[in-house]
């Protein structure tokens, strides 16, 4: 299709801080155009079906498919190069429970908060759930002003079944946030929403869903917001997801705990990475053959880099 093969001494779909609505080469040809489309299509399938680590960089490139540039072609070609490169990934199914006992409880009483004694809704026409009772886990990150020219930020959402990765997300924020804290709030409220649109299939599903849903974010002040019954916000446009993700949680349905951003999964899924930054992660979810736990600290020999190779784009 391009006459040469893609590079695949590449680590990483993008390079990490990219910005490709930055880019001044020339405009593509019709027969380019097609290419870029093409490309980026069947990348997106190639996502579908569990390429969860190539989410961030389709999203971006998807953005210039009616007018696309040679160095967004170029950039295509370099996610196809990187998948070509670590091309044994799969989502292995691991049915085991986590282990949730080291967690803190926050437990809190929402009595006499805005949002009293409120319930979680639970369709009524629901079939009795059958089988064993399974454990929902969510990872939510934002990376703000990821596009420079819109200032849009990106939300980045993981769910897990269990220890299984079963659905993702990766998709600019539809305002502009002038803060973290505001980008962060805005990707809670979004996971919320998934969470409940989650939990409801699976009761329709017949599977137990009996326990709080787990969501971990990695910006502290956003986390102590949410789970503090006393907090206030001061800040009008972030209002709603402030009170949407509070009122998640005062119904039980939602446990948000703060999760270090070096070991959050979806910080995949929110930014351009580089390959040493998230290698752990993506080896845990896409590349590690049996339990996790045995990963060593230094992220294992699954891909061995000569750092003095500067042959190697990362």
């Amino acid at each position: 299709m391009f006459g040469s093969k893609p590079n695949v001494r590449v680590y990483s779909p993008l390079e990490k801080g990219d910005h490709p609505e930055l880019d001044t080469t020339p405009l593509l040809d019709p027969e380019g155009v097609q290419q870029y489309q093409s490309l980026v299509g069947s990348m997106q399938w190639a996502i579908s079906l569990g390429r969860l680590d190539i989410c961030t960089a389709i999203t971006t490139l998807s953005s210039f498919n009616a007018v696309p540039r040679v160095g967004h072609l170029e950039r295509a070609k370099r996610v196809v190069g990187y998948l070509n490169r670590f091309k044994d990934a799969a989502i292995r199914f691991r049915t085991g429970l986590p282990d949730m006992t080291d967690l803190p409880s926050h437990a809190s009483d929402w009595t006499y908060s805005v949002y009293g004694n409120v319930p979680e809704i639970i369709p009524q026409d629901i079939p009795p759930p059958l089988d064993k009772p399974i454990q929902l886990i969510h990872y939510v990150d934002a990376n703000l002003y990821h596009d420079w020219t819109t200032g849009r930020s990106v939300t980045g959402i993981l769910h897990f079944i269990n220890q299984t990765p079963v659905a993702w997300f990766s998709k600019k924020q539809s305002t502009v946030e002038t803060a973290t804290y505001g980008s962060e709030f805005v990707a809670a409220r979004t996971a919320v929403e998934q969470i409940i649109d989650i939990r409801t299939t699976l009761r329709y599903l017949g599977v137990p869903v009996s326990t709080s849903s787990m969501l971990f974010g990695d910006n502290e002040a956003v986390v102590n917001s949410s789970i503090d019954p006393n907090a206030k916000q001061h800040k009008r446009h972030t209002a709603l997801s402030f009170h949407r993700v509070r009122e998640a949680i005062a119904s039980g349905m939602v446990k948000f705990c703060h999760v270090p951003g070096n070991i959050n999964p979806a910080d995949v899924l929110s930014k351009h990475w580089g390959h040493s930054d998230v290698w752990r992660q993506l080896q845990a979810l896409l590349f590690w053959k049996g339990n996790t736990d045995g990963i060593p600290d230094d992220g294992g020999a699954g891909v061995t880099t000569d750092v003095n190779d500067t042959s190697v784009t990362r």
